[in-house]
């Protein structure tokens, strides 16, 4: 969409005509995700919460391969936009040299400390056995896995959106028809388990590896070699200012699902494994959310780097009260059919009863997390990244492990769930208060623009663009590897 309708279409009808394309996508990667999880589960509840204790290892590299993600996709973008391509190839060939040691190492770090890792966030002996069966050919092979979120990155400074999202519906595709093949065995390939799921995601990571760095390199012609140290100094030094932020503030996921997950595990695998399924089909049910948070920060951005500020306002209280009238539909669905989806992910009796009160629960608080997804957006699409960190640090480790560990305490599982669902309303409350004040600081109360403090409204029009790329990054790079990871946890 070009950006005189950002501007001047309706704004109801914009983000509709914006949002629709970002589902499809979104949908494809994540039914896969589900798919995913329901071979996982034929194995059997330890092979389902082995499963589920990979997501904070597997995350954590994720994490950190988007933040590099962001660093490379703002400087390139930036350096491409001053019509200086050939420093562009430096950054981005550099950036993704850069990517892959550094990421790389960590994963054989992750590798060589594996058991403690997991025995840490509270693994059994035998949940680790199986564990080591995921995590090894995971580990070996993860660097196909990051290297495409950071080589889309490029692509997507370059201009190009839709080809990284064929991409990633190639590879999300092609890892649902390997999956069955690898974990129940056919023809001359033999049955490996869980085994055979991580080797699944290998082979379908390696072709959209390959899908990406062709384009890159052959098509955008931003892969290059011989750069002197002095070059690479300066490339790594740009990209890393950008970076290393934007992957600390990823972090906050899985170490706060680390916690979580060292919380539920105390209740038993069954508690762990009915999680693992409730969290995938809670990323399921938000689809519309999280596609919507991928559309309006553009539209928030182009509006106020123009002046636009009463379609500013318009566009956020819109899309809020749509996500709030939607969720509650999803969350009547979900909780009729609560029983109907247990039992097609579980057999275990305790499983499927944990199961349906997770969907029965947790979900009322998905119009509250919508405010709370949105308003991080929004922040950041008015240049307030860091009132977006402080609160997804209240979201987190103010409210819901603590709130989590205070219910499991007064009513065990049950409590917990409550503890995690009531902190998703409390912070949607908090998100809408704060994007309330934040509207009338920056934007007054009509259309007249409010002079803002100088040491964060400085340059914002020149940085529109650039922010524009970050923040789509950030969103689409979290949401595409959760397929990558094939794990989850309630967010």
């Amino acid at each position: 969409m070009s950006s005189s309708k950002l501007l001047t279409a309706p704004v109801n009808i914009t983000l509709k005509n914006m949002t629709i394309p970002m589902m499809y996508g979104l949908a494809l990667l994540m039914s896969f995700n589900i798919v995913d999880t329901l071979y996982v589960s034929m194995l059997g509840t330890e092979s389902l919460a082995a499963f589920s204790f990979t997501f904070p290892i597997t995350f954590t590299l994720i994490s950190l391969a988007i933040g590099m993600g962001i660093g490379v996709s703002a400087v390139v973008a930036r350096t491409l936009g001053e019509k200086n391509k050939e420093k562009a190839r430096q950054h981005s060939s550099v950036s993704l040299g850069l990517s892959a040691v550094f990421i790389y190492g960590l994963a054989m770090l992750g590798l060589y400390f594996h058991d403690g890792i997991f025995s840490a966030i509270g693994a059994q002996p035998s949940n680790i056995d199986i564990i080591d069966l995921y995590m090894t050919p995971w580990l070996f092979g993860s660097l196909f896995i990051i290297m495409p979120i950071v080589g889309n990155s490029v692509m997507r400074a370059s201009g190009d959106t839709k080809t990284p999202a064929q991409v990633m519906g190639i590879g999300a595709i092609l890892n649902a028809v390997l999956d069955p093949i690898f974990i129940f065995g056919f023809g001359p390939i033999p049955e490996m388990g869980i085994e055979g799921a991580a080797i699944a995601s290998i082979i379908a990571s390696a072709v959209s590896c390959v899908l990406v760095f062709y384009r890159v390199t052959f098509t955008y012609h931003m892969l290059g070699w011989n750069y002197n140290f002095t070059q690479i100094k300066e490339s790594c030094n740009k990209v890393l200012s950008i970076a290393l932020p934007a992957a600390a503030s990823n972090m906050m996921t899985p170490i706060s699902s680390s916690i979580l997950t060292a919380i539920v595990a105390t209740y038993g695998s069954e508690a762990v494994a009915a999680f693992g399924v409730g969290s995938r089909i809670e990323s399921f049910s938000v689809i519309v959310v999280l596609a919507l948070s991928m559309t309006l920060p553009p539209f928030i951005s182009q509006n106020f780097g123009a002046g636009q500020y009463s379609r500013v306002k318009k566009a956020y209280y819109s899309s809020i009260r749509f996500v709030m009238l939607l969720q509650a539909v999803i969350y009547i669905i979900l909780f009729l059919c609560s029983s109907l989806i247990a039992n097609a992910f579980a057999e275990d009796e305790k499983v499927i009863e944990i199961i349906v009160l997770y969907l029965m629960i947790l979900p009322l608080s998905h119009g509250f997390g919508g405010i709370t997804i949105l308003t991080n957006s929004s922040l950041n699409a008015l240049h307030r990244p860091m009132i977006s960190v402080g609160l997804n640090i209240v979201r987190l480790f103010v409210l819901m492990l603590p709130l989590a560990y205070l219910g499991g305490y007064i009513d065990e599982i049950n409590g917990l769930i409550i503890g995690v669902s009531l902190s998703g309303v409390l912070t949607g409350i908090v998100a809408f208060i704060i994007m309330k004040i934040n509207l009338k600081k920056l934007l007054g109360n009509n259309d007249q623009k409010v002079t803002c403090p100088s040491t964060e409204n400085e340059s914002i029009e020149n940085d529109i663009i650039e922010n524009d790329i970050i923040e789509n990054d950030i969103i689409e790079a979290k949401n595409i590897e959760a397929t990558s990871t094939k794990t989850g946890q309630p967010s």
